[in-house]
């Protein structure tokens, strides 16, 4: 056995001692983030297991049933709602949840109630489980306005008052991305511990990025700043080199990677989705607010992604996310169609 090497493995930051070092800096602080977090920690660890099972378990076949988006539900999609609304209720510190799976918010029981609400995307990418795609949760935590009795209006918050976000991507690796406002931290599942260590601390996006990343088979129905941007990146008119497109069509796998290397991601509006496709509170938010606190930028084609005030939980909103002087790009571009 080699003693040196398992003693430093006892040394590693694990997200609990980092968790836990994080709030030792607020002496005020009661533990009930820290306490909220072990258990979305938890409900990742068990849907990671889940989804690296699901072709063995014959839990691919789909449910049958249709969610409120109208997509076709795997099983898989089904468990990993269950189980983050059981791990996020019995943590006792929640009293708002909502999942992209439910079309009504959970209100939780006046006896097990919290101070946060909790928007989260169980499974994002899950009509890729078949072909071994990444696929991932994602999360956003706001803390309820006041202290009476928990309302809808809690949660239909701008995305610029939430005091946490992050996603756990099932790839080749098991990864947790989390920002508590104080920048970005990304970990990586230690299977043979069953612990998320330290492996990305402060993530900075790269100010400029060589990628681009969008479904171009939508480019029929782009609006006119879209269609310039894609072409600007495919023909650069200033001899620079023109970006690669990479689009694996998993939000979370897509925006990890815009995340780490820089560039763009893109889910513009366009004639068949004139509000674009993805849901504002669980999917644009969350990531919006990792791509800031890393340095970049999330536009919405009108406005900062992260000033958007929701009217409807499962509302919908173009994105423009990833490094920022790439975003300004499309910002200069919806600037002049004005």
């Amino acid at each position: 056995m080699d003693h040196v090497a398992d003693a430093y493995r006892t040394d590693l930051m694990t997200i609990t001692r980092f968790v836990l070092n994080e709030q030792s800096k607020h002496p005020e602080s009661r533990g009930d983030f820290t306490i909220l977090l072990s258990h979305i920690v938890l409900g990742c660890k068990f849907v990671c297991s889940a989804v690296n099972k699901a072709g063995l378990a014959k839990l691919i076949g789909l449910a049958g049933e249709t969610n409120v988006q109208g997509e076709e539900q795997k099983k898989l999609d089904v468990l990993s709602n269950e189980v983050f609304v059981k791990a996020l209720v019995s943590s006792g510190r929640t009293c708002i949840l909502v999942s992209e799976e439910d079309e009504e918010a959970t209100f939780v029981e006046p006896s097990k109630r919290g101070k946060y609400c909790v928007v989260f995307d169980p499974l994002d990418g899950s009509s890729n489980i078949d072909c071994g795609v990444s696929i991932g949760t994602i999360f956003g935590i706001y803390m309820i306005k006041d202290e009476g009795e928990p309302t809808i209006e809690d949660v239909l918050q701008p995305g610029k008052n939430m005091v946490a976000a992050g996603y756990c991507m099932y790839g080749s690796s098991c990864t947790l991305v989390l920002s508590a406002g104080r920048g970005v931290n990304g970990f990586t599942l230690d299977p043979s511990l069953g612990e998320f260590i330290l492996t990305h601390p402060d993530i900075k996006i790269p100010n400029k990025g060589k990628i681009y990343s969008v479904n171009e088979g939508n480019a029929k129905n782009w609006d006119s700043p879209t269609a310039k941007y894609v072409e600007k990146c495919k023909f650069p008119k200033d001899g620079s080199s023109p970006k690669s497109l990479r689009y694996i069509g998993s939000m979370v796998a897509d925006v990890h990677r815009t995340l780490l290397y820089g560039g763009i991601f893109l889910y513009p509006a366009d004639k068949k989705s004139p509000n674009g496709k993805l849901r504002v509170l669980y999917e644009v938010f969350p990531m919006s607010f990792l791509m800031e606190q890393a340095g970049g930028q999330a536009f919405t084609g009108k406005q900062r992604a992260l000033d958007l005030v929701p009217k409807k939980i499962h509302e919908r909103s173009p994105i423009f996310l990833g490094s920022y002087d790439d975003v300004e790009d499309i910002k200069a571009l919806y600037a002049a169609e004005e």
